[in-house]
């Protein structure tokens, strides 16, 4: 719709004004541009999460039965929307649809995930699928792109969950099951063999955990530390200031006569170390901006990440190895494998196998959540190597202010939804992260309680522990307030944001959660 404006006058008559309206109809424009974009072809990943795992539970004779009703699922499914999906490989598949009906299958929230998962015919493990499509590239290799990034990102958040990648969103369906546990250190051999020659190849190499590290990023990086000496190379690790879930451990390491050189090198003092031939580590951490430095990341042309946490759509994308496994329990049990392949006889200090048992202690609740064939085997390693379990907790003492602030964060805990306990510890205290942690986990502890959410005031920020039994999926609630984690351990951070806030946008997005997964079923 135009305007015009015409200005009529007399000698008698002050101004007036006139207008003149001209109507166009884009009708039919705007119903092509919408056409256009429902024809618009995505391109879409699917891969079997546990394809070997679920065909060794399986009789021989069942296997291709099994193979069979999985392919009939995804052709059905091809047929409804209208598309193609295509096996490349015994557990990879190929789809095609139109943008149209993958808006369908999104309104249905991938309810093949949910399908394919109810197949049994004798096997004991559910059978998931990681989805990823790539959405509105101005090419079709471009989209492809997309769709890989996007499956990259499904496998790393742990499987069973469609990912679609749209230009530079993510939007995000699935994900409630837990991780499978692989039994096989296959893979983590080869990533210790492909590890060693990067450092064999590099000159230095600087250790990287995230802000405000814990045990197990501080253990993890110690780990490292080691494999570097092993292999005789000069190695640092990048700690600005260390906290107070680590400074038992610091205090241990700084006091100790083993150690002659400066091992801690702060921010300024690691830039100063980059060079062409300079390897950088992260660990515990894949996200550049919770780095300990992000500006490493981007001097550096050699990163190594290693890291457990479910994959987030923020990512260290020019690493050159990335071992990134959310079943494992802890960056320490990571690391605790990886150093048994460097090099044929592994000598750690007993301190470094104290701080290792340490971290993997702390991520695994004494050995409650996330803890499977591998960790025990990880643990027995380093018991052989001077771990010393009295000394491991004799670490994680408290002392009686922070003890009684635990008390009073579980004592003050409000029940909601009948089985979830959300609490506010003591503001502005010592350790005030560990504290709310520690009451998130002792929470648990009450029967009936499935989830706990405990939340602590440091200086400006708001920081919210989550921990679940499992059947609530804490990681995917932290991610709706901008954090993450694991399924049943994670947590979120807020700035310039008052307590009562938190709690509203806690409450909100526990709701959204629940409505979702209401939804689903």
């Amino acid at each position: 719709m135009y305007i015009d404006r015409v200005y009529l006058s007399n000698a008698n008559e002050k101004q007036r004004n006139m207008y003149g309206l001209y109507f166009i109809d884009n009708t039919n424009h705007i119903i092509l541009k919408e056409e256009n974009l429902k024809q618009k072809v995505s391109i879409g990943l699917i891969f079997i999460d546990n394809y070997e795992e679920v065909m060794q539970s399986v009789e021989d004779v069942r296997r291709p039965l099994l193979i069979a009703l999985i392919d009939r699922k995804l052709n059905a499914w091809a047929q409804q929307g209208e598309g193609i999906v295509k096996k490349l490989e015994k557990d990879q598949y190929l789809a095609l649809f139109n943008n149209e009906h993958l808006e369908e299958f999104r309104q249905k929230k991938f309810e093949i995930l949910d399908e394919i998962r109810q197949i049994h015919i004798g096997n004991e493990l559910p059978v998931t699928l990681s989805i990823g499509f790539g959405v509105n590239g101005k090419t079709l290799p471009q989209s492809m792109e997309y769709a890989k990034a996007a499956i990259d990102l499904a496998l790393g958040r742990g499987g069973d969950q469609a990912v679609i990648k749209n230009v530079d969103k993510y939007l995000f369906y699935g994900g409630k099951t837990k991780e499978v546990e692989k039994s096989t250190r296959v893979k983590a051999r080869m990533k210790a063999y492909a590890f060693r020659e990067i450092i064999e190849e590099s000159d230095e190499i600087l250790i990287m955990g995230h802000k405000n590290p814990d045990v197990d990023c501080f253990g993890a990086a110690i780990g490292v530390y080691r494999a570097a000496q092993l292999l005789g190379k000069k190695a640092y690790i990048v700690l600005n200031e260390p906290t107070n879930a680590i400074k038992t451990v610091y205090e241990r390491i700084i006091a100790s006569k083993e150690y002659e050189e400066k091992i801690f090198l702060n921010s300024i003092e690691a830039i100063g170390h980059t060079g062409e031939r300079t390897l950088v580590v992260v660990v515990d951490v894949h996200r550049p901006s919770y780095t300990e430095c992000p500006e490493l990341l981007e001097l550096s042309k050699n990163i190594v990440v290693f890291d457990h946490h479910r994959r987030s759509a923020e990512f260290i994308e020019n690493a050159v190895l990335t071992y990134l496994e959310p079943f494992i329990s802890s960056t320490c049990e990571m690391i605790a494998e990886i150093l048994q392949y460097i090099v044929d006889k592994v000598k750690l200090k007993p301190i470094e196998a104290d701080i290792l048992l340490a971290g993997i202690t702390i991520d695994t609740k004494n050995f409650v959540f996330k803890t499977g064939v591998r960790t025990f085997e990880a643990a027995a390693f380093l018991r052989r190597n001077g771990a010393d379990s009295t000394r491991v907790r004799m670490l994680f003492q408290n002392d009686m202010e922070s003890y009684k602030a635990r008390a009073a964060a579980v004592k003050d805990a409000q029940i909601y939804r009948n089985n979830m306990a959300i609490s506010i510890a003591p503001s502005d205290i010592k350790n005030g992260a560990v504290i709310a942690a520690q009451a998130a986990d002792e929470l648990l502890n009450i029967s009936g309680i499935i989830a706990s959410f405990v939340m602590c005031s440091i200086q400006n920020d708001i920081m919210i522990s989550a921990r679940s039994l499992g059947d609530i999926n804490v990681q995917l609630i932290m991610e709706k307030l901008g954090g993450g984690g694991h399924q049943t351990v994670a947590g979120a951070q807020f700035s310039d944001t008052s307590i009562s806030e938190a709690y509203d946008k806690l409450i909100e997005a526990i709701d959204e959660y629940l409505e979702e997964g209401a939804e689903r079923r």
